[in-house]
């Protein structure tokens, strides 16, 4: 009976990793034992990086709504202070959308706080 050498299995796992390790820099992308470790060091920066864009989206959002609240003589603290006295329910995605597309809408809600702050 023939003896099996190199099974499918073996061949599947490194199939495997080759595929994901495409497109990468010199032997990364061809030889199995350096695109075993960039693949894992690939995954590891993905994992990080799908938690580091809900912190830069929300860095982004207030930097937003701080600007469009200035020329109104406050500022994003007094704002957000304000939002929260008069009752009004909006996350910060929403509000920084609103200053960008609908500015009358982001000044009559600014005049409102102002309204609840003095």
């Amino acid at each position: 009976m023939p003896r099996a050498v190199d099974g499918t299995r073996r061949k599947d796992r490194r199939k495997k990793i080759l595929d994901q390790a495409k497109g990468y820099y010199g032997r990364r992308s061809t030889n199995h034992r350096v695109a075993k470790d960039a693949v894992a060091k690939a995954g590891q920066y993905a994992y990080r990086g799908r938690k580091e864009k809900k912190r830069d989206f929300r860095k982004l959002w207030i930097a937003r709504i701080s600007a469009a609240v200035r020329p109104e003589g406050l500022n994003y603290s007094q704002f957000m202070h304000g939002l929260k006295m008069a009752n009004i329910d909006l996350n910060r995605k929403a509000l920084s959308n609103m200053a960008i597309e609908d500015k009358n809408a982001f000044s009559l809600l600014v005049q409102e706080v102002k309204k609840v702050l003095a």
